[in-house]
């Protein structure tokens, strides 16, 4: 098992950037595939990114692609979320996700963190 933080979520205005992080305790970190959702106020939770356990492939949503990275360092056990061209579309709350079954992009997660809010202004 796993435990998931994220961390980094704010108040920025729009065009802004910020950095998530996710910090993971636990089970070897690098057995897991991770990924960011994301869930805005009174909508479904929706995917975000992916990373491969060794960080050499990535996975976006087309909303995101081109202004968001994702990326790791397994010998921190952390994931983050580099968010840039910040738009007020994007405000919601960020959760931090893992999976150790293998599939890529893994259809399901079976670990969540608490989440952490960000708020775009525009």
């Amino acid at each position: 098992q796993v435990q998931l933080v994220e961390s980094g979520g704010g108040l920025v205005q729009a065009g802004g950037s910020l950095r998530l992080s996710c910090a993971a305790s636990g089970r070897s970190f690098i057995t897991y595939v991770m990924g960011w959702f994301r869930q805005a106020p009174g909508k479904g939770r929706n995917f975000v990114a992916a990373i491969n356990r060794s960080g050499s492939n990535t996975y976006y949503a087309d909303s995101v692609k081109g202004r968001f990275t994702i990326s790791r360092d397994n010998a921190k056990n952390t994931v983050y979320l580099q968010m840039n061209s910040l738009k007020p579309e994007d405000t919601a709350v960020y959760y931090c996700a893992a999976d150790s079954r293998g599939r890529w992009p893994p259809s399901l997660y079976e670990y969540w963190g608490q989440g952490t809010p960000v708020t775009v202004s525009s």
